[in-house]
């Protein structure tokens, strides 16, 4: 659907796997003007029902996320549109994130874990188990499994995760670009959506409590990595030493 009347406002959601990015999209478009339409670059994604549509060039895409996006029901006024995309899928698209670069007026909001080791257990746990989000309190199917990773998967994915990191502050203006806290958007989802509104210039949706995330994994890490202690030899006394520190209890 063309949309040629409008004047619309792109943004992007840009994280790791696991980090939020699917509950933020979630709370988004509970606001009436705002349509964040999935993941661009997943030829799975519900939202987009033809996956012809990766065959087009980057720029023909990005066309079609910010001007022929999809219609939604009941959102006749739309100003702010967008997308979400995670690190692998632009890997798997080079040139992808240059195009994306270049969008005029594109804000941002990167979604990070304050322990992108933690983005890391939890990718595998739910690979492993199959379940990818819990969405009400009384979704209980029990605790994930434990996993083991494997050193070399940890320091590419660490690794991945930092030049990602890099790679999205050094592209952007400063102005064009919102960090959000995986830990904060669950714990305090009216505080972050705040800053949301206010980084998109649009009017203040007060926070619902209608959509909400329930922690999947309440155990720290060294309760869920069975070769924990190994990891924690490996990394001791390098960049990501602090990841392994005991006691902290996140998703």
């Amino acid at each position: 659907m063309t949309h040629p009347m409008l004047i619309i406002n792109p943004f992007v959601i840009l994280g790791m796997p696991r980090t939020g990015t699917h509950y933020l999209e979630e709370l988004l478009n509970e606001h009436p003007n705002v349509s964040s339409n999935g993941e661009l670059l997943n030829p799975y994604d519900a939202i987009w029902h033809n996956r012809k549509r990766l065959l087009l060039t980057d720029h023909e895409l990005l066309e079609l996320a910010y001007l022929h996006y999809p219609a939604r029901a009941g959102k006749n006024a739309i100003t702010h549109v967008g997308c979400k995309i995670n690190q692998p899928q632009l890997q798997e698209r080079p040139g992808f994130f240059d195009e994306l670069a270049r969008w005029p007026y594109l804000k941002v909001m990167l979604v990070i874990r304050r322990n992108t080791l933690e983005s890391l257990r939890s990718f595998m746990q739910a690979r492993q188990s199959g379940q990818w989000l819990k969405f009400g309190a009384g979704n209980d199917s029990g605790p994930p499994p434990q996993v083991t990773l494997k050193i070399k998967d940890c320091e590419d994915y660490l690794k991945a995760a930092d030049d990602f990191h890099r790679l999205v502050m050094d592209s952007f203006a400063p102005a064009n670009i919102l960090t959000v806290e995986y830990e904060s958007l669950l714990d305090n989802p009216a505080s972050c959506l705040q800053a949301v509104w206010s980084f998109l210039e649009i009017f203040v949706r007060p926070y619902s409590g209608s959509t909400a995330l329930q922690r999947q994994e309440v155990r720290p890490l060294e309760q869920t990595v069975l070769n924990f202690e190994e990891l924690k030899r490996h990394f001791a006394g390098g960049q990501y030493e602090s990841f392994f520190e005991g006691g902290k209890i996140d998703v």
